[in-house]
């Protein structure tokens, strides 16, 4: 059975409150996504793969969640990866090394739960690879036989992949226009795998790990689906506060014929794919769109970045 992560028990982990929290290295991995490790020691000592964190930029600053990228425990940084596309992302990517920010705190959620899996594929989409990469990590550390897929819109998108085939006995990469890698999206080897297997009369993998996109993960449960393979979904891509009072994320989950409400931050961030209503999930993901870009473009002009 899945932990459940309540904000209470979520909370009491929490590590690492009222210190002030330095960029220690910064990398743009492309144009839109950056690459941040923050000195945070007690967090980087105690995060696991899947978990998250909640941050401030500044004093007025919102807080937003990022899942832990990875963590150095030797210089105490905890790695994070983020999309810029709102205005906290842009005013944190605005500052630099040796810079900081005001609170880093965590770690919060269910950590990605890995103990006995022997043979897993990790299927990540853009920035969700970020995800993706540390749980493959853990998956080769704990012993199993890693499989990732990993897809972009194009070749100038990719990231991460040296990550990937450090940690990966297999490594798929793909790209929407083929520009890089296999053209086409992460369902085509995935069904391709599996229908492989299934001509041997045997079953590929214990279990299918996705984070991405929502729509990408809802095809990738379809495409397992007829297979009988577990597929276990981040639902990151919903969250806002990550504390479960917003109700951005809260989901609709069919469990044996009964509808369950629970929530991607504080229940999550990981859910049997086979239970989520997604295109709820979806339309409920977009209703902040607009507002968000208004938000980034304001934030821009005040950082005269000449974003368009």
């Amino acid at each position: 059975m899945r932990a459940t992560s309540r904000v209470g028990v979520a909370f009491a982990g929490i590590i690492g409150v009222n210190i002030v929290y330095k960029i220690e290295r910064k990398i743009a991995l492309n144009s839109t996504v950056t690459q941040m490790e923050i000195v945070a020691p007690r967090v980087a000592d105690k995060a696991k793969a899947g978990q998250f964190i909640i941050l401030r930029v500044d004093e007025d600053g919102e807080r937003i969640p990022l899942t832990v990228a990875g963590t150095n425990k030797a210089d105490g940084t905890v790695k994070i990866i983020f999309q810029i596309v709102g205005a906290t992302t842009e005013k944190l990517n605005a500052k630099n090394a040796g810079e900081y920010i005001q609170d880093f705190v965590g770690p919060l959620g269910v950590e990605t739960h890995i103990d006995g899996l022997k043979n897993v594929c990790v299927v990540g989409g853009g920035v969700g690879c970020a995800i993706a990469m540390p749980i493959a990590q853990a998956l080769h550390d704990n012993g199993a036989h890693v499989t990732s897929i990993i897809g972009f819109r194009n070749k100038d998108l990719v990231i991460l992949e040296e990550e990937f085939k450090a940690c990966s006995n297999t490594l798929i990469t793909m790209t929407d226009d083929g520009s890089y890698g296999r053209a086409g999206n992460v369902t085509v080897p995935l069904k391709e795998l599996l229908e492989k297997a299934a001509n041997k009369n045997s079953k590929e993998f214990d279990m299918i790990i996705t984070i991405g996109p929502l729509i990408m993960m809802k095809y990738v449960v379809a495409t397992a689906k007829p297979f009988g393979v577990p597929v276990t979904v981040s639902m990151n891509p919903i969250m806002i506060d990550g504390t479960g009072m917003c109700g951005g994320c809260r989901l609709t989950l069919n469990q044996g014929g009964k509808k369950v409400t629970e929530f991607a931050c504080v229940d999550g961030p990981d859910f049997n794919g086979y239970e989520i209503d997604f295109d709820e999930a979806i339309t409920r993901s977009g209703m902040y769109r607009s507002f968000e870009r208004r938000a980034h473009e304001d934030t821009c002009e005040l950082l005269k970045k000449g974003c368009k």
